[in-house]
This record gives structure tokens, sequence and C-alpha cells, in this order.
């Protein structure tokens, strides 16, 4: 069932914290552009081509950077998923790019 939502009861903007490179073709940079620490990061990696990926990063502090290699990969028919943990709220977030 639809209901109107009151704007006094959503909670406040939350940005993205991930800015992507794009340095290399088949590895981006994956940078937390944040002030806060991310926690459990997981990256997902799917194509129509390859099977999916999921590779584990852990907690990612702020200004820290990862590649991501995807050489195995058709680079024009991936899409990556990044999920993670805010600590100061564990609410999990989840953003998707393509490259």
């Amino acid at each position: 069932m639809l209901r109107v939502l009151d704007p006094d009861d959503l909670p406040p903007a939350y940005r993205v914290p991930w800015r992507v490179d794009r340095v290399y073709d088949t590895h981006p940079l994956i940078t937390n552009d944040s002030g806060t620490t991310v926690d459990f990061v997981r990256v997902f990696v799917d194509s129509t081509r390859c099977a999916p990926e999921t590779q584990f990063w852990g907690q990612m502090l702020p200004g820290e950077t990862a590649e991501l290699c995807l050489c195995d990969y058709d680079h024009d028919d991936v899409v990556v998923t990044v999920g993670w943990f805010r600590p100061e709220t564990g609410v999990e977030y989840v953003w998707r790019f393509v490259v």
C-alpha cells in the first residue's frame, strides 16, 4: 500500500563515500572519499560473459584506495556493486557503477 511520506520522518541524506578513478581500463581505483571509516566492504563483479565474483575488502579508512582487477572481464560488459556498513549506524548500503 502506498502512503505519503512526511519529509520530517526521513533520515538525513547520506552521500556515497566512493570515488572511482578509471586510470586503467581494467583496473579502476576505488577510494573511500569520505571523512569516515566504512566497514565490511564487499565488491561484487558481474558480467554476462563470466561468472559473478565477490571480493572482501574489509574496513576502509578515509582516503584509502583499493584497485579492482577486471582483467578477466570484457570491461564493456561489467557491473560493479560495492556493499558496506556505516559503523555509526550499522546500516548496510550498496552502490553500483559500470566500467
